[in-house]
């Protein structure tokens, strides 16, 4: 039996390149979370590129830590972080061994597995919001640290991976966005890194960088 191209899983050389090509590439590709709880699979349709320590905005600018060693790694392995004391985000690595480039996954559009989504996401009013944003996107698809360094790439055990990412259906070029990043401030602040699909109701809305304010 041959299998549909839009099931077939991203081979490692894809992410084996330059993040600012990866990454609006990734559009409209399928993301699998398999766990106890069910299956779930969800069209990307907003994404972030993090250009490691040529980017300011990048967790990897001022080198290797305990924290985002993964990126260090080999291309298409996922890297997760904690955010805010709150929430996790997931991004997928790229680029050669040694550049920790990646790819912050932002929204997409869940197709299957709304009902195990909804069950993490009981604030969202509608299918449309279960994925709109990182930390909502990793809290429908109960992404954690124990997530940290997961190969999406595992060709062996692609049935069994609790992250595949799938060919998908990528939308036309003409229907790919750009502009600066969501929250990044300083040098990084006018990189034009994210991309999302154009008029699709899943992509979170932009917000500049806001600076905090220290107590007095």
């Amino acid at each position: 039996m041959i299998e549909s191209p839009d099931r077939t899983p991203l081979p490692r050389d894809f992410f084996d390149r330059p993040v600012l090509e990866v990454a609006p590439d990734l559009l409209g590709r399928t993301l699998v979370r398999r766990s106890e709880d069910g299956l779930i699979e969800l069209r990307l349709t907003e994404v972030e590129a993090y250009a490691g320590q040529a980017d300011p905005g990048s967790h990897a600018f001022r080198g290797r830590t305990a924290r985002n060693g993964v990126m260090f790694g080999p291309p298409g392995h996922a890297y997760v972080y904690f955010t805010y004391g709150m929430w996790h985000c997931l991004n997928l690595v790229c680029g050669p061994e040694g550049t920790a480039s990646g790819v912050l996954l932002r929204a997409g559009e869940i197709r299957v597995g709304e009902d195990v989504a909804f069950t993490r996401r009981l604030s969202a009013r509608h299918s449309k919001e279960l994925a709109k944003g990182p930390a909502r996107l990793a809290t429908a698809l109960d992404i954690d640290r124990t997530l940290d360094g997961a190969d999406v790439c595992d060709d062996a055990n692609a049935a069994l991976s609790p992250l595949t990412i799938l060919t998908g259906t990528p939308p036309v070029r003409d229907q790919v966005r750009n502009g600066p990043r969501t929250g990044v401030g300083g040098e990084g602040a006018t990189h034009p890194w994210r991309y999302w699909i154009d008029g699709d109701p899943t992509v979170s809305p932009y917000r500049a960088h806001v600076p905090r304010r220290r107590a007095t």
